[in-house]
């Protein structure tokens, strides 16, 4: 019985188990839409498949859970009563019964031993008693152990069928549970499902077919790639890049004269150059790359080397191509992160722009010079210092532009101005670097004259931002926004050909007044262009980092005529939010001095009607006072009617100056 019930509690136990493990497995099916694979795209069919199946899975793991349930009740609980209850009843009377003989056999050990010779009634008596007690005990226990051994026979097949029984019931329940759920439905989902699983074999053979035969054309044709210094002509070098990774070897100093070279991943990462060695996690920075010089080398009599530069100086590494290619690449990519093309929408396309402009600045195209030759009037001959420029300038070309030589926008033999000498004071409002007066010396450490600080601070607009100065030049027009787009060029192919990368950066502060180029570090005012000066601004039509404006101011190169000066600036993306910010500020100007003109002539009409009050005023009391005094003669003149002719009457020298007074009041009303 002991074994039959350890049989049965293993299939209790392994039908809860299965129970369970089906129910996680519904769980986790249901949670696969979740999970987000690296090398998986969102494969909607699949997910809703799996819905499918968890639901199924589920309800097969309802019916797992109600046959555990059955099985606990019909199968278990019987051959366990059998074992608790029917089986330690019987071992019970067994041992009641052992110690029933065992106290019988005592009293009548005790009633043999009687003696004969000595007879006492009342030990005889006591040991009657106690064999006749034992004897009925003896045989009541009997009686039960017998009778519960006799039941034990019939509980033994009623235990041994029940749970059988139980059990059998539990499975056809179950089976037919099954039958019920899995119906025609289901069968033709299933059916469906091995269809598309064989589909995916089938894909599967078809694309590790197609695998294969790439892999084996890649081989073909990257077997010149194998090669550590591949043909120039086969692979000519991208000039272009602002992206570059591969392996260098990297100089390291170990002692004054001794050094080794570490091969390492490097890579590019917007402005840095990162570094990874084998077995990291992640790359680290190597070295800040923006404004950085790059230069070819000759190192320990290695090839391909190059040397990098950080912009402060403080800082240089050589680095070892594997390639030409790669060394030429590595350069012309580092030279573009230099000049921060990356921070723009197409930086390949940008890239490519500026290094056709450097080399069409140095290098003059006849056709452009022939097309501006052409739309000369007649009879007029082009100088021989004149300006030429390429059809692919960053700015593009407008039709004023076609009609006009570069002679007329830009000044022959203009100088341009990469930086921006920092002076010690703030300029008074109107007087501009390119000004040539004279300025106000302050406080240095940034403090400014009262004046000049409370017109700032009283201004409505207060906007600021952060720029690079490309560089400035004097222009020949104010006129036209391609004027800015012609100085951008030409600034920036200088910038190129020259290899300036540096830029002075400054914080823009654009007021109802004024620009403001501040030093970000001390606060002090680099430089100040009065608002009414700045006569054009516009921003490039295609990199909107980059923005300018001209500068109208008197003086110059002569003292007798306005001069006009492009200054040329970098934003981070912000150019056009600048330009709208001037406009606005100017808008503002305008307004205020409309509103200040409107209030002068508000106040002046204000004055006219309070001097003519005050004469009105006056008016009315002189013709108050004439009142009076006619009324003071009329009562005069009346206890003197019966008077001789001869007599006269006096008036005081008040009276008299009064009647003056009324006199020239009549006047003035006369005339009035």
């Amino acid at each position: 019985m002991n074994q039959l019930y350890q049989a049965m509690h293993r299939i209790y136990d392994a039908q809860n188990e299965l129970s369970a493990a089906t129910h996680l497995t519904s769980k986790l099916l249901k949670e696969y839409e979740k999970q987000r694979f690296p090398l998986g795209g969102d494969d909607e069919v699949m997910s809703s498949t799996l819905q499918q199946f968890s639901k199924v899975i589920d309800e097969l793991s309802s019916c797992h859970a109600v046959l555990s349930t059955q099985l606990a009740d019909a199968m278990m609980f019987p051959i366990t009563q059998f074992k608790e209850r029917d089986l330690k009843e019987i071992l019970t009377l067994k041992e009641v019964f052992q110690i029933a003989s065992n106290d019988h056999d005592a009293a009548i050990h005790r009633y043999s031993r009687l003696s004969k010779k000595r007879e006492n009634d009342k030990a005889k008596y006591e040991v009657t008693e106690d064999v006749y007690t034992s004897r009925k005990k003896q045989h009541q226990t009997m009686m039960h152990y017998f009778c519960s051994l006799n039941t034990l026979q019939y509980k033994k097949k009623i235990a041994l069928l029940e749970p059988l029984l139980g059990y059998m019931q539990a499975q056809i329940s179950f089976f037919k549970m099954g039958s019920e759920n899995l119906n025609e439905q289901l069968e033709e989902f299933l059916t469906n499902i091995g269809t598309s699983v064989q589909n995916v074999r089938r894909e599967m053979d078809s694309d590790v077919e197609t695998m294969q035969q790439t892999i084996e054309d890649l081989e073909i044709a990257s077997d010149p790639l194998y090669v550590p210094d591949p043909d120039p002509m086969k692979f000519p070098v991208n000039r272009n890049l602002t992206r570059k990774a591969g392996y260098l070897n990297a100089r390291n100093k170990t002692g004054l004269v001794s050094s080794t070279w570490d091969r390492q991943f490097y890579f590019t990462q917007g402005g840095n150059l990162m570094s990874q060695a084998r077995g990291d996690v992640a790359g680290g920075l190597a070295m800040d790359i923006d404004n950085c010089s790059v230069m070819a080398v000759d190192c320990e009599d290695r090839r391909y080397c190059f040397q990098i530069t950080s912009f402060d100086g403080k800082k240089s590494s050589i680095l070892q191509a594997e390639s030409k290619k790669d060394h030429e690449e590595w350069i012309c990519t580092i030279n573009n992160i230099s000049k921060q093309i990356y921070l723009s929408e197409n930086p390949e396309e940008t890239a490519a722009r500026v290094n056709q402009s450097a080399l069409e600045a140095v290098t003059p195209s006849p056709s452009f010079q022939q097309r501006h030759e052409s739309l000369r009037p007649v009879g007029q001959s082009r100088p021989s210092t004149a300006r030429t420029s390429s059809s692919g300038s960053l700015g593009s070309e407008s039709t004023n532009l076609a009609a006009l030589s570069l002679d007329s926008l830009v000044a022959p033999d203009t100088p341009i101005q990469f930086d921006i000498i920092s002076p010690v004071c703030e300029d008074q409002p109107g007087q501009g670097k390119a000004s040539g007066q004279g300025g106000r010396r302050t406080n240095p450490f940034g403090e400014s004259g009262r004046g000049t600080r409370s017109e700032t601070e009283d201004s409505i607009l207060h906007q600021l931002f952060i720029v690079r100065f490309l560089g400035s030049m004097e222009v020949k027009s104010d006129d036209n926004p391609d004027v800015v787009y012609e100085t951008m060029r030409q600034i920036l192919a200088a910038r190129a050909i020259h290899n300036i990368f540096r830029m002075t950066e400054s914080h823009l502060l654009v007021t109802c007044d004024c620009l403001k180029l501040i030093d970000p570090q001390t606060q002090v005012t680099r430089l100040t262009f009065p608002l009414p000066s700045v006569v054009l601004y516009a921003t490039h039509q295609e990199n909107k980092r980059l923005f300018g404006f001209v500068l109208r101011t008197s003086g110059g190169r002569s003292e007798s005529h306005l001069s006009s000066v492009c200054y040329i600036f970098e934003s981070n993306n912000e150019g056009e939010k600048i330009c709208d910010s001037v406009g606005l500020a100017k808008q503002i100007a305008l307004h205020a001095e409309l509103d200040r003109r409107a209030s002068e002539k508000q106040k002046e009409i204000e004055r006219v009607k309070e001097k003519q009050q005050k004469e009105l005023s006056k008016q009315k009391q002189i013709e108050k006072d004439l009142e009076e005094q006619s009324r003071l003669i009329a009562a005069s003149s009346r206890p003197n009617q019966a008077s001789s002719e001869g007599q006269f009457v006096v008036l005081s020298s008040s009276q008299s100056e009064e009647s003056d007074l009324g006199e020239e009041g009549k006047k003035r009303e006369s005339e009035a």
